[in-house]
């Protein structure tokens, strides 16, 4: 993950290097060599998707500084990555950040196990009447069509079936670490308040879209208290595409690890253009878009 970006540019390396002594981890060979097993430590994972995600927003600014970039959003982990190119942190504070943020989810992970379920085809209240039903939680609402339930492994399991009987198209249980963005996560949250109690934020140079509002975040004080909140809420990535539309948004360009929001972005907002830079051939294909 980020290597050919790495060997193609400088800086892109230096980032790597700069978050592995910011994190006291040879982040680099997490990254290109794994154990797989490894990478996926929330506290790990979340570094790496961050630099990645950082050397792709290097990358594209070195081949276009021009680019006029209006807005920022970014789901759940990326949203730091927007707050970071806004100017909100620095590089190596956000990191800072969201070490302790991984670690403190990681935490919350292992004192009551959790799980995660992708639903597609079913809409925000027959999945509201089954969380009532099952104990499960909405965690993230992806696209008009997908939606994620989040819980106990116990509430996840009797949701399950509820979820079949109802006539969803398909469910998929994720692979992921614990029960992320429910209540679940409110210990999680607590300790990242306290953690940023100590952390000075600049205001943003450009919006921020916030997943707990779907809206621009406003100063420091009130980014602190959503980021806070984003941990045990549900991500409204649906209202953030909408209101980054209806204020001219035509071109969405996703820097990251994969290509999950720009498919999500296809089903919101239709007529806009949906690029996405992962490594060096997505780089250049995305030069030639814009």
């Amino acid at each position: 993950m980020g290597k050919d970006l790495a060997e193609a540019f400088p800086f892109c390396r230096e980032l790597d290097q700069r978050a592995s002594d910011a994190i006291d981890k040879d982040l680099e060979q997490i990254c290109f060599e794994g154990p797989e097993d490894e990478l996926k430590k929330s506290d790990n994972a979340q570094a790496a998707i961050f630099t990645t995600s950082a050397a792709c927003v290097a990358a594209l600014r070195k081949e276009r500084p021009d680019l006029d970039i209006v807005a920022t959003a970014g789901l759940s982990l990326g949203e730091y990555t927007a707050l970071y190119f806004a100017g909100v942190l620095g590089f190596e504070e956000t990191l800072k950040v969201l070490q302790a943020r991984g670690q403190f989810m990681q935490a919350a992970c292992e004192a009551v196990p959790g799980t995660m379920i992708s639903v597609i085809g079913l809409d925000r209240a027959r999945l509201e009447t089954i969380c009532k039903q099952s104990g499960a939680e909405i965690a993230n609402i992806n696209s008009p069509v997908q939606i994620v339930l989040s819980g106990t492994v116990d509430s996840i399991d009797r949701a399950e079936p509820l979820i079949n009987e109802a006539g969803a198209r398909r469910a998929i249980r994720l692979n992921v670490a614990g029960a992320f963005h429910s209540s679940l996560m409110t210990p999680a949250a607590e300790k990242l308040e306290e953690f940023l109690c100590d952390i000075d934020l600049s205001s943003p140079t450009l919006p921020v879209f916030s997943n707990v509002t779907g809206e621009p975040h406003g100063g420091p004080e009130d980014i602190k208290d959503l980021m806070v909140e984003q941990v045990n809420s549900s991500v409204q990535w649906v209202k953030t595409i909408e209101n980054m539309a209806a204020m001219g948004v035509d071109t969405y360009i996703e820097c990251g690890p994969g290509k999950v929001l720009t498919g999500l972005v296809k089903r919101i907002d239709k007529p806009s253009a949906k690029i996405n830079i992962f490594d060096i051939a997505s780089l250049e294909s995305a030069l030639e878009s814009i």
